[in-house]
């Protein structure tokens, strides 16, 4: 886990993703079916205040996790990201469990998007079977991942524009609903005020919402792993840092209190949205209300983007960690070779293979594909404590090894308060995924949840035990850095 390592095979990546490219990768990895679907049943459960207070609070969260890792990011531009930081900052046990978490993760929600995808054509098609539509998917997001770095990049580019101008039409087309110059009937603000709202079932329902918004946030820490492959880390990951959070808060705060304003909290619509019934989604309510007919088709086409989007990102981002680590010696060294285009092959063929394996067990075992999505079910929210873990150490390391802050191209903001209130908050969510299956000691609910953090600790203590890994002492972190001169 030497900076000289990594320094030896990173010249052969090609940084060819520009400031553009990583702003719409973060904004598009974070903008999607939570927000098209899950934010209905937010509404519903803490009604329209409880809801927007848990996404204003979860936001917050992940506007200092994001300033977090893009000190480190533009310190450190690496592929292996928050994995490299853990290695180098905290202790490699610690790296090793977070890169193959988080890989494990991706590859396990590449089969969930390329499912969901073929179930979505299925509002078109019905009658053709789905596993035809989830391999073609798989085929099409392996050669978007195969071709170059660039064609990643503007491929999600796109498919983030396409989420970005739904967002802003549907803000547009719900302003005018809600004051009735659409759809015929004024709305105002009564909907906030009926019955039980603004806030709805009290403070437990809201912390609730915390896991809703927590999950529809993840995908924002894809921009510490595009770090490793931009052009100009330095000056696009500060820029990406900048805008993102306002762009997101803006377009989910906005686009939640519309629903709310709109639908109110007890309508049993809210509650009917999923991903394979577009019509209760609650962007297409809306539609519908403002008298759009042709708003479920629309939307599922939007959604199908959507869920692409999130399998184009997640092929992206377990094989880029993949390749990390078997530069850094914590995977087999097959998986961190990159070809000529600066694509890891190896790396990308093993991840396809898993996610064409798992997408088999939902056909032959259901069952073991339900373990297999709850085993990455935590895996965000774990990599997010890694990340404000590892921020903690490097900027205690950078002080005590006597550097000055000034010297750093980006700070985040109000260290340690960002990092510590990321860290509590995310403990706090993975512990209360489901304190009621403890209650009945419901053993399959607690495993099917929980399933993540044992399967961490597993890959954490075996590590540490095989090669007596310690915490690094703070003056013993290495710092050093990658010539991105000699990378060009």
């Amino acid at each position: 886990m030497t900076g000289k390592n990594e320094q030896e095979t990173q010249p052969s990546v090609k940084r060819q993703l520009k400031t553009r490219h990583l702003s719409m990768i973060a904004i598009g990895g974070s903008i999607g079916t939570g927000l098209f679907v899950a934010s209905g049943s937010a509404i519903s459960t803490a009604g329209p205040g409880g809801a927007l207070l848990a996404y204003i609070a979860i936001g917050i969260m992940v506007f200092f996790l994001m300033t977090s890792l893009g000190e480190m990011a533009t310190y450190l531009p690496v592929s292996g990201s928050f994995s490299t930081y853990a290695s180098r900052f905290v202790d490699p046990a610690f790296g090793f469990a977070m890169g193959w978490n988080y890989w494990f993760n991706w590859a396990i929600t590449l089969a969930v998007d390329v499912s969901t995808a073929a179930l979505i054509i299925g509002y078109w098609l019905p009658d053709v079977p789905g596993w035809i539509f989830s391999l073609f998917f798989l085929v099409v997001i392996f050669l978007l991942n195969a071709m170059t770095v660039k064609a990643f990049g503007e491929a999600e580019y796109w498919f983030s524009v396409i989420k970005v101008v739904t967002v802003i039409a549907f803000i547009i087309i719900g302003l005018l609903t809600i004051f009735g110059i659409l759809g015929g009937h004024y709305y105002g603000l009564s909907n906030f005020t009926h019955k039980e709202a603004p806030f709805v079932g009290g403070m437990p329902a809201i912390l609730a919402m915390f896991v809703i918004a927590g999950f529809s946030f993840q995908g924002t820490e894809l921009i510490g792993i595009t770090a490793g492959e931009s052009e100009t880390p330095e000056k696009s990951i500060p820029k990406a840092i900048k805008t993102i959070f306002w762009r997101i808060l803006l377009f989910y705060i906005l686009a939640i209190a519309i629903i709310a304003a709109i639908i109110p909290y007890t309508s049993p619509d809210l509650l009917g949205g999923s991903e394979t019934n577009i019509a209760m989604s609650p962007f297409t309510l809306v539609f519908k209300n403002a008298g759009l007919a042709i708003a479920a088709g629309v939307m599922n086409a939007i959604i199908l983007t959507s869920v692409l989007s999130a399998g184009n990102s997640g092929m992206y981002a377990s094989t880029r960690m993949l390749m990390a680590m078997g530069q850094s010696g914590q995977a087999p060294k097959a998986m961190g070779k990159v070809n000529k285009r600066g694509i890891p092959m190896n790396a990308l063929i093993f991840t396809a293979v898993i996610g064409a394996l798992a997408l088999l067990s939902s056909i032959l075992g259901p069952q073991v594909y339900l373990y297999l999505v709850a085993a990455s079910g935590l895996t965000g929210f774990i990599a997010w404590v890694g990340i404000a873990v590892s921020h903690f150490r490097f900027r205690r390391a950078y002080i005590k090894q006597g550097h000055q802050l000034s010297a750093l191209k980006y700070k985040a903001k109000w260290f340690p308060f960002g990092p510590l209130l990321a860290l509590i908050l995310c403990i706090f969510v993975i512990i209360g995924q489901d304190l009621g299956s403890f209650a009945k000691f419901d053993l399959q609910a607690i495993l099917m949840t929980y399933m993540s953090i044992p399967l961490f600790l597993f890959c954490f203590i075996f590590y540490k035990i095989k090669y007596k890994t310690k915490l690094i002492p703070l003056d013993e972190v290495d710092l050093e850095q990658i010539d991105l001169k000699k990378e060009q």
